[in-house]
């Protein structure tokens, strides 16, 4: 395993509300020295979920929502912020309500997923939410979001459509198809 390099300053250059960028001065073990910079988090955060609801054996609910990042609607999986004193199931089934009015009654942590791990820290928790019911909770939306849904074998059409570009959502689709074909509860 590489050495990790040296970081000889480490400094926030930038504050915003959700995130800082910290600017790194780092020496390689070869000698090489570079200046590296990341988005931090604002030291508020619990940590984030993402929600692979299953509406049935085979379909996963998915959200619309206006995305500031790209300035247009986008389809998603329901996701958000883990509260204070929340742990990640709880705060995925909240998240589930809120965004798609639903609960799970049975929710499993798959792991962790980052977006871009060379200029972010942030990291987010996958959830596999079944058994849904109907319940929704008040949220933080400025407006009602739309729920759709996909089947999972129909993931390269999902990627095809306009509104749909996150590759978080898209992975997290992928590893829940294939740990349910692996357990013997899903087939094409």
């Amino acid at each position: 395993m590489p050495q990790k390099p040296e970081i000889l300053d480490a400094r926030i250059v930038a504050r915003s509300r959700l995130f800082n960028v910290e600017q790194m001065q780092l020496r390689f073990s070869n000698g090489t020295e570079r200046t590296y910079e990341r988005l931090v988090g604002s030291g508020k955060g619990y940590g984030a979920v993402m929600v692979v609801a299953m509406r049935d054996e085979r379909t996963a609910l998915l959200i619309e929502e206006y995305c500031g990042g790209t300035q247009d609607y986008q389809l998603s999986l329901p996701k958000g912020l883990v509260e204070p004193g929340e742990d990640v199931l709880d705060g995925a089934n909240r998240e589930l309500m809120e965004e798609a009015g639903f609960g799970a009654r049975n929710l499993e942590l798959l792991g962790k997923l980052s977006l871009s791990p060379s200029y972010m820290s942030q990291s987010i928790s996958v959830v596999l939410a079944r058994d849904l019911y109907e319940k929704r909770l008040p949220g933080d939306e400025p407006e009602p979001i739309r729920v759709d849904s996909v089947d999972l074998y129909q993931l390269s059409e999902l990627m095809a459509r306009p509104n749909f570009s996150e590759g978080r959502a898209l992975a997290a689709l992928y590893l829940v198809r294939d740990l349910l074909e692996q357990r013997g509860e899903l087939s094409p």
